[in-house]
């Protein structure tokens, strides 16, 4: 059963940055319904705007160095015993982690669903590279799942919610570009300004139907050729999974790799398509870049560049995928497809991802073991996968029947799951 004490205190819940938009308010009222009290503490105007009161809100308005000693008085005086927060690398929450770990206090990790677009991930004290999942092997999720009487939940009822999330992405930045005089101290996690972030996101909202057909028309192109082609799965540049969990600087540099490796170990008749990120909004220019490196590896004429959009039909011929450590790789994989990862990821697990060199992945690349794919996909379903999503109103009911019922267990879903003790917890009726 959740338990609402940490010790013999009653569970205090602060809240630091979440996804865009109204997820984190939601959540917060559900863990206050359960018999939780909660606390908000923001750094910018887009923080405030989407916390649903004013009296549970505290605003960061000091120099950023000054945070963890602030985030530790604060722990001692109002007595928090969880801490919960979107992404383990933004620079605040890393240094919430360090601070809430050397207290005692217990760290809830959101992140974009492992398995996405249909599941949100849910663990504890870190995510992607700092996930448990790292250090465990596939051995150790089969005896566990062999022990286990935990039951996979059922799966999201509809596609995922990437206009929302676009909408939600580029609402925040506008009440931090325009209503953000409380925080004169306040400093974005991303190199590029505010004002830039919101021209890049309503740009993006604004052009979506010319990418559909811009990408409709690549994508034909490429299924109607005839060719065998590998694919690879950009990501965004600036992203943490990048940035922390990688030794590429930025996306352009990921291209040389691949489209050298291409060029040296692919057979001459091959293709090679490059899948654009579906958020990517260009800082980079990606499109232009790759046909640079491409005419210098003299290839220029078997390489071609699909503007973001649903992986699933590239998929379906796809003779291979490389990636740096992308969560499509996922349906890579379930897929049966032949995958190299090139930056630490939760997936990359010998039995299912290749070890070998670029060049001879082209060449021949190494089939992974299917089935023991199926049990590690099964293993997260049962664990730190939870259906439903951020951005969308029937996203988020479906996401939040389960989530707080998780936060509020004693041990994180994996513990749970390795001891052999996991059940399905009972489900709180809840009103977003």
């Amino acid at each position: 059963m959740p338990s609402l004490t940490a010790g013999s205190h009653r569970r205090l819940f602060l809240f630091l940055q979440g996804p865009h938009g109204p997820f984190f308010s939601a959540l917060a009222r559900a863990l206050r319904a359960a018999g939780a009290d909660v606390l908000r503490v923001g750094f910018n105007a887009g923080d405030q705007a989407f916390w649903f009161e004013r009296r549970s809100y505290v605003p960061f308005l000091e120099d950023p160095e000054t945070w963890p000693d602030m985030l530790q008085d604060l722990i001692r005086s109002r007595g928090i015993t969880d801490i919960v927060l979107y992404g383990d690398t933004r620079p605040n929450h890393a240094r919430a982690i360090e601070v809430a770990q050397a207290m005692g206090v217990t760290v809830h990790v959101f992140e974009e669903g492992y398995l996405r677009p249909w599941w949100v991930t849910y663990e504890r004290a870190g995510a992607n590279g700092n996930s448990r999942l790292m250090e465990l092997d596939v051995a150790q999720m089969q005896c566990a799942l062999d022990q286990s009487d935990a039951q996979t939940p059922p799966p999201p009822s509809h596609w995922g919610d990437m206009r929302q999330h676009i909408f939600y992405g580029a609402l925040y930045h506008w009440f931090v570009l325009f209503l953000n005089q409380r925080y004169p101290n306040f400093k974005p996690h991303r190199e590029l300004p505010v004002s830039k972030e919101f021209r890049l996101y309503f740009k993006r909202l604004a052009l979506m139907p010319f990418h559909r057909i811009r990408r409709a028309w690549a994508t034909a192109r490429v299924r109607h050729s005839g060719a065998p082609y590998h694919l690879a799965l950009l990501q965004l540049g600036h992203d943490s999974s990048v940035q922390a969990h990688s030794d590429y600087t930025c996306m352009s540099d990921f291209l040389e790799h691949v489209i050298s490796g291409f060029a040296k170990g692919a057979p001459r008749h091959h293709r090679l398509v490059l899948k654009e990120h579906p958020l990517e909004n260009h800082r980079e220019p990606l499109r232009d870049k790759a046909r640079e490196i491409a005419h210098a590896h003299q290839v220029a004429d078997r390489v071609h560049y699909v503007p973001g959009g649903k992986l699933a039909r590239l998929l379906d011929d796809a003779n291979s995928a490389v990636t740096i450590n992308s969560t499509a790789g996922q349906q890579v994989l379930w897929r049966g497809i032949p995958l190299r990862s090139f930056g630490r990821s939760v997936y990359d697990k010998p039995e299912f991802v290749s070890q070998q060199s670029i060049a001879e992945f082209f060449s021949d690349p190494d089939m992974p073991d299917h089935e023991a794919y199926r049990l590690y996909r099964q293993f997260l379903l049962k664990t730190s996968q939870l259906p439903g999503g951020f951005y969308s109103l029937r996203g988020r009911r479906q996401l939040l029947r389960r989530a707080a019922d998780l936060m509020l267990q004693n041990h994180d879903p994996y513990q749970s799951v390795l001891s052999g003790n996991a059940a399905p917890p009972p489900q709180l009726k809840l009103v977003d």
